[in-house]
């Protein structure tokens, strides 16, 4: 399949080049040989002048530029699809328990976009539950382990047709070992027995990519899933305000953060703040912020001075950004339920936990709305844009990979200074419906005892609902709402 492709654009890239050689020929433009051409050896040869082409250069150029994007994946750089670690130069710069952090790279030559992502997973807030943490999950503490390669999927894929817009870009995946949010500053010591260095070790992976290619680069987007995500909100500016430091104003930065919008609200059920779990959202990140002596923006740290943990909460940051963010988040989030205390497993849903959580995904709903760049599915997950799923969800029939195009057009239009709105082509996008898994592109939810895939209905009854009576609720018939909830 993949060889006909690369057969195909071959073709179509030899025709170009032929139809403007009869072009010029037609309008009596003498070519000039190539020294292939001029050989004895009569082997085929391939000349283009491009002093030649005249007026239609550009339209020339866009074409052979595209096709030799297309033909990325049939070049020898294609056959090696796997990102290498590199361990930071400057090991001051560490992980939670002093060992080096580092990065993995796939480069893409002759591309200036690049996509600098950062992993989830969490965070501890006292010398306690991160000696849990490094006893259970080392590899978020620590690099000793981390093997030399990595293979990416979803938005970090090399393969056009998982990743439609972005597999050509500079992929960069920064493992997550400081276990702060990517917000500390403070090196391990005496004092403190682990590091919390998150944000510089985004610094400095940046101050390394500037002598691997970022200094050329057109775009940077900073993207990350969970923790990740909150990362993004918290260090998007920060690394714009570098790279401007540094003398590179004009590399656009940009942010996507993916499940990483959180909510600081009541819990379902208040319970003592004892680990990372059960606590409050709001407690959990005015202790860590403490523990890790984290670094929020300076924009939102004015504005919240004495109460910088309000920086870790996505609809109070993000109207003090001055760098373009695209959100993404499930209106009914996994972690965001797991921190409100509400159990989707074993016992039925009870009427009064119902109603917390359709009224969780109303209140998420409410702190998008002034978001300019945003895709909101009503469904019950945790983290998309590294899935290699991320294509098939949809909101009003536009996917995520399409909606994040769409704003790249939008930015770039921006950029020019066009007053003219990008027609059919939407990234504001977000579910109305007002129940977990009322979307029919949702992931797949899986019965926790069995394993087997579960559909709508099968999960609400899962759940202890009475059908009846959420049809009265909604105004329908319950035959008209299966047949709703089944397509």
């Amino acid at each position: 399949m993949a060889g006909g492709i690369c057969v195909t654009l071959l073709l179509l890239l030899s025709a170009i080049t032929a139809g403007s050689r009869k072009s010029l020929r037609r309008r009596g433009q003498q070519l000039v040989p190539s020294s292939r051409e001029r050989t004895d050896g009569g082997g085929e040869s391939f000349p283009l002048d491009f002093t030649a082409v005249e007026g239609n250069m550009d339209n020339f150029m866009a074409q052979i530029k595209n096709l030799a994007q297309s033909l990325y994946p049939c070049s020898a750089q294609r056959l090696d699809e796997e990102m290498k670690l590199h361990l930071l130069r400057n090991q001051s710069v560490t992980c939670n328990d002093g060992s080096p952090a580092g990065y993995y790279l796939k480069e893409s030559k002759g591309s200036r976009r690049w996509l600098v992502f950062l992993e989830g997973g969490w965070y501890c807030i006292n010398r306690e539950n991160c000696e849990l943490r490094y006893d259970t999950m080392r590899r978020l503490m620590s690099s000793k382990g981390w093997p030399a390669t990595k293979t990416a999927s979803g938005i970090l894929s090399t393969q056009p047709e998982e990743n439609p817009h972005w597999w050509n870009a500079n992929m960069v995946f920064i493992p997550y070992c400081s276990s702060d949010v990517w917000s500390g500053a403070t090196p391990k010591s005496e004092k403190s027995e682990y590091a919390f260095m998150g944000s510089l070790i985004i610094q400095e992976v940046v101050k390394e990519l500037l002598g691997k290619g970022l200094d050329n680069a057109k775009v940077l987007l900073l993207a990350g899933s969970s923790a990740g995500g909150t990362g993004v909100l918290l260090n998007v500016d920060l690394v714009a305000e570098q790279l401007e430091e540094l003398g590179y104003p004009g590399i656009q930065v940009r942010g996507l953060s993916d499940s990483g919008w959180f909510l600081d609200n009541q819990q379902y059920r208040r319970t003592d703040c004892t680990d990372i779990i059960t606590c409050a959202p709001t407690e959990a990140i005015q202790r860590g912020i403490r523990y890790w002596n984290g670094v929020v923006p300076d924009r939102c740290k004015q504005q919240f001075k004495g109460e910088e943990w309000n920086c870790f909460f996505g609809y109070k940051i993000y109207p003090t950004l001055r760098s373009p963010v695209f959100v993404v988040q499930w209106l009914f989030d996994e972690a965001q339920l797991t921190v409100d205390n509400v159990h989707l497993s074993g016992q039925p849903v009870q009427e009064n936990q119902w109603n917390y959580i359709q009224n969780l995904g109303r209140e998420l709903r409410n702190t998008l709305k002034d978001v300019g760049a945003s895709f909101a599915p009503a469904c019950l997950a945790h983290e998309i844009i590294t899935r290699s799923h991320w294509t098939e969800v949809q909101v009003r029939g536009t996917s995520l990979p399409r909606a994040l195009h769409c704003w790249d057009r939008s930015l770039q239009e921006t950029n020019k200074n066009s007053k003219t709105p990008l027609k059919g082509c939407p990234f504001h996008l977000m579910d109305s419906c007002p129940w977990p898994q009322c979307n029919p592109t949702c992931p797949s939810i899986r019965d926790h005892y069995t394993g087997q895939e579960m559909s709508v209905v099968q999960f609400l009854m899962h759940l202890g609902f009475d059908v009846q009576k959420m049809a009265s609720q909604q105004g329908m018939e319950p035959g008209k709402l299966l047949g709703v909830l089944s397509s």
